[in-house]
């Protein structure tokens, strides 16, 4: 049976320009991605990306102290429930930002209200999951800023649960409006949303790892010290350069689980009708980047940044197109992926930090 649209989420053209603008600015990486979805589909997770660099914006600004940092998440909420006035939000967090915070995102938030607008055009089951996701994600930011330091976070299951508030659940989003978009696809919505969390949080692992420097800069960092403590090492001697024997066992645990979930997303992904190949790119592309992101770090465990691992124009351009070629055939993207993560370390039988060989 062919997919049949049931909520669309369609935007004007200014608003279609306005939201691309914003996106190129903010992410070039999901600016790339987002025009793979078909029409029913981009305007809504547009909006939803927005809306959660919104979030991103309170959570990184490091002038509010995590006591603000909470309440202007908490009116986040609101005001995307229609509940607080997306201008007064938007006047009184731009204030506050910093110079640190990049122009492109103080220029995000002071088009709030344009924003928020464009969210209301959106269908009920797209407004639903939207609010969720950014229900869910402010209150977990809010809860792990209160206790963010250089020390790095308690242990495995903090650092999952930290994954899951930012990322795990727009996992979750997603699935959600993949299925209001297709009949489809919505009679796969349990296997989806079994396998979401992973996608989600596949992505936001190799991200920390890429970024870990960054983060600290920050004076923040979201590694698990009790990974790197059974190696023998401990995450306040850290510095940029610098790859110990015991640091390297650790950073090799934790790209073994990042692996992991992102051989659950693929997984996800081949659940998506193969005649869905809009949807298919969309996700088939961040995941081989985030792949061959993972295959940089394990070979260059000492890089000073996350620039140092970011993978080039040449290797996007051969995601996008072996990955677009085999789109609709399952088989033939196993086989993809397969090869991009052999040599990778790879979790064990037992408890997720135990690694094999690749």
């Amino acid at each position: 049976m062919m997919s049949m649209a049931r909520e669309t989420g369609t935007g004007s053209d200014g608003d279609v320009v306005f939201q691309g603008q914003h996106l190129q600015g903010v992410s070039r990486t999901f600016a790339l991605t987002l025009p793979q979805l078909p029409d029913a589909l981009r305007h809504a997770v547009g909006n939803a990306y927005l809306l959660c660099r919104i979030a991103d914006t309170i959570e990184d600004d490091p002038a509010l102290s995590a006591v603000e940092k909470r309440a202007f998440m908490k009116r986040w909420v609101d005001v995307v429930a229609g509940r607080a006035d997306a201008e007064g939000f938007s006047t009184d967090l731009g204030s506050r930002l910093s110079s640190s915070t990049p122009e492109t995102e103080r220029r995000l938030v002071a088009d709030t209200p344009r924003v928020i607008a464009i969210t209301r055009g959106l269908g009920p089951a797209q407004q639903k999951a939207l609010g969720r996701c950014v229900g869910i994600m402010t209150q977990g930011m809010a809860d792990f800023q209160e206790r963010a330091s250089l020390n790095g976070l308690a242990d495995a299951r903090e650092f999952d649960r930290y994954c899951y508030h930012v990322a795990g659940v727009v996992g979750e989003m997603l699935t959600d409006l993949f299925c209001a978009y297709s009949d489809e696809i919505g009679t796969r919505r349990e296997a989806l949303f079994a396998l979401s969390v992973s996608f989600g949080q596949g992505l936001q692992m190799t991200n920390i790892l890429k970024d870990m420097w960054e983060d600290r800069a920050r004076g923040v960092c979201w590694l698990p010290c009790d990974v790197f403590q059974s190696a023998g090492f401990d995450l306040r001697d850290l510095s940029p350069g610098h790859a110990p024997p015991g640091f390297v066992v650790g950073l090799d645990r934790l790209v073994a689980l990042a692996g992991h979930h992102l051989e659950q997303a693929l997984r996800y992904i081949l659940l998506i009708p193969g005649r869905e190949t809009g949807i298919r790119r969309f996700c088939l592309w961040s995941l081989g980047m985030a792949v061959l992101t993972l295959r940089r770090i394990h070979a260059t465990p000492g890089f000073p940044s996350g620039q140092t691992v970011k993978i080039s124009r040449r290797a996007v351009r051969a995601i996008v197109v072996s990955t677009s070629a085999l789109a609709r055939s399952d088989l033939a993207l196993r086989l993809v992926f397969r090869g991009l993560n052999h040599g990778l370390p790879r979790v064990g039988t037992g408890d997720w930090p135990r690694v094999t060989a690749g």
